[in-house]
C-alpha cells in the first residue's frame, strides 16, 4: 500500500513494477485525481498555459495496465503497525503487507484572524489553483504572503496576468532560507522592475473581511493593503500524524534510515515528509521538498521492499521558473561560509557558488544551465577549487576539477 498520490507515491508504484514486483499495489490518495505533477501548479497551470492532462505523471490508462489500483478521495487517519492496517476518515480499514508513506504535507496556514476567509488561497493542489483561477476575473489586487519559491512563482504569474501584486516577506530578504543574499537581491530587483511591490520585514496582523471575503491584509504597523485575493506560501506541515501516533520516531517529519524505513516494521516513508540524514547536509537530519528527492527515495524504498541493499545517496537539486528566468540549484547551501559570484547578475545569466570549509557544496544558477550541469560533479566531489578561479566565468567548471 502506498499512501499519497503525488510524485513520491507514483514513482514508488512505478519502481515496484519495474523491479518485477508481482503483488498487488494500491495508491491511496486524498485527492480525486490520478497522480500528477505539482511544480507546474504555481507556474504553467496557474498561468493557463498547460492543461491538467499534461500534468499527469502517467496517462490514466497506465495504472490499470500496470495493475496499480488507485483509491482516490480517501484520507488515512490512523495506522495500526501491528495489525498492518490503515483506517481512513470514512472508517474504512485497509490491510497491507508493506506500507510506503508518501503523504507529503499540507500548506502551513496563517494563525491570524481571517486566515480561513474566502479569497485566501494556498498553492498545493489542483483544487487550490482551480479555486484561484475561478476568482481571477474579479481580482485586480493580490497580496502574496511569503517570499519563498512558491510565493515568488505565483507572484510572477499573477503579475504577467495583469494583476497588481504585493509580496510580503517577514524576513529581511526573499529566499532567505534557501539562498545567499546576492540571489535574494537579484530576484527582489527583478520582481520590482516588473511592478511587483516587494516588502521585506513585513509582519501580518490579520486578514480583513467584508461579507465573508478577504478584502485586505493589515500589517503589524497598522497599514492595510486592499486586495481581492490573498495567496499564502509559508511552507508546509508534513503529513505524518498517523505514523507518529502509531509510534514512529519523528517530529518535523517521520524519521527514516538510509533505506527509507521508519521505526515501525514494514513501514517506509519517502518524499517531503521523510526526515533523513543527508550526506550533502553534513549528515544532518532534514526533509527535502523536491521532485528529485521524492523520486529517488521512492526508488530506494521499492528496492528495499524487493530485498535489495538500497541506500539513499543523491545530490539534491531544485528549480524555479520566474518570468524568463530559470533558476537551477544543485546541492544544499545551508551552512555555507563563502559564496562566490560567477558572472554578472546585470546580464541575467550568472551562478552563485557556495563553499563550506573550502569545498563546493552548492550552486544557484540563473539562466546558466552549463554551470548547473558541470557544477553537479563538483558538489559530488566536494571540489576545493580556489574561489578566484571559481569566479572566472571564462573558465568552464568542468576544467576546474
Amino acid at each position: 500500500m502506498i499512501v499519497g498520490g503525488g510524485h513520491a507515491g507514483a514513482q514508488a508504484a512505478i519502481a515496484l513494477r519495474q523491479a518485477k514486483f508481482t503483488g498487488s499495489i494500491a495508491i491511496v490518495g486524498e485527492e480525486d485525481e490520478a497522480p500528477y505533477e505539482r511544480p507546474p501548479l504555481s507556474k504553467d497551470y496557474l498561468a493557463g498555459d498547460k492543461p491538467f492532462e499534461r500534468l499527469l505523471i502517467r496517462p490514466r490508462a497506465f495504472w490499470a495496465e500496470k495493475q496499480v489500483m488507485l483509491l482516490p478521495g480517501r484520507r488515512v487517519v490512523a495506522v495500526d503497525a501491528e495489525a498492518r492496517t490503515v483506517a481512513t476518515e470514512d472508517e474504512e480499514t485497509i490491510g497491507y503487507r508493506d506500507l510506503i508513506w508518501a503523504a507529503g504535507g499540507a500548506p502551513r496556514r496563517l494563525t491570524c484572524s481571517g486566515h480561513d476567509l474566502v479569497g485566501v488561497h494556498a498553492v498545493r493542489t489542483r483544487a487550490d489553483v482551480d479555486r484561484m483561477a475561478a476568482e481571477l476575473g474579479a481580482t485586480s489586487r493580490v497580496v502574496v504572503i511569503g517570499g519563498g519559491y512558491i510565493g515568488l512563482e505565483a507572484a510572477a504569474v499573477l503579475n504577467k496576468l495583469g494583476k497588481h501584486v504585493t509580496v510580503l516577506e517577514a524576513l529581511d530578504r526573499v529566499l532567505a532560507r534557501v539562498a545567499g543574499e546576492p540571489l535574494s537581491r537579484f530576484f527582489e530587483a527583478e520582481h520590482r522592475a516588473r511592478g511587483v511591490d516587494v516588502r521585506l520585514g513585513a509582519a501580518v496582523a490579520c486578514i480583513e473581511e467584508a461579507g465573508g471575503r478577504a478584502v485586505g491584509v493589515r500589517l503589524a504597523d497598522g497599514e492595510t493593503l486592499a486586495c481581492e485575493m490573498v495567496v499564502v506560501g509559508v511552507g508546509i506541515v508534513p503529513s505524518v500524524a498517523p505514523l507518529l501516533a502509531a509510534g514512529a520516531a519523528g517530529g518535523n517529519g517521520v524519521r527514516v534510515d538510509a533505506a527509507c524505513r521508519t521505526t515501525l516494521p514494514h513501514v517506509y516513508a519517502v518524499g517531503d515528509c521523510a526526515l533523513h540524514a543527508n550526506a550533502f547536509a553534513d549528515g544532518a537530519e532534514i526533509r527535502l521538498e523536491s521532485v528529485q528527492n521524492a523520486n529517488d527515495q521512492a526508488v530506494v524504498a521499492a528496492r528495499a521492499i524487493m530485498g535489495a541493499d538500497a541506500r539513499y545517496h543523491a545530490v539534491p537539486w531544485f528549480w524555479s521558473n520566474q518570468y524568463d528566468l530559470r533558476l537551477q540549484t544543485v546541492g544544499l547551501s545551508a551552512g555555507h561560509d563563502q559564496a562566490v559570484m560567477r558572472g554578472d547578475p546585470a546580464t541575467r545569466s550568472f551562478s552563485l557558488v557556495y563553499l563550506r570549509q573550502g569545498r563546493v557544496v552548492a550552486l544557484d544558477c540563473v539562466n546558466a544551465t552549463r554551470d548547473y550541469v558541470q557544477g553537479r560533479a563538483m558538489v559530488l566531489a566536494g571540489a576545493t577549487t580556489p574561489p578566484e578561479r571559481l569566479g572566472d566565468a571564462t573558465i568552464p567548471l568542468k576544467e576546474m576539477g
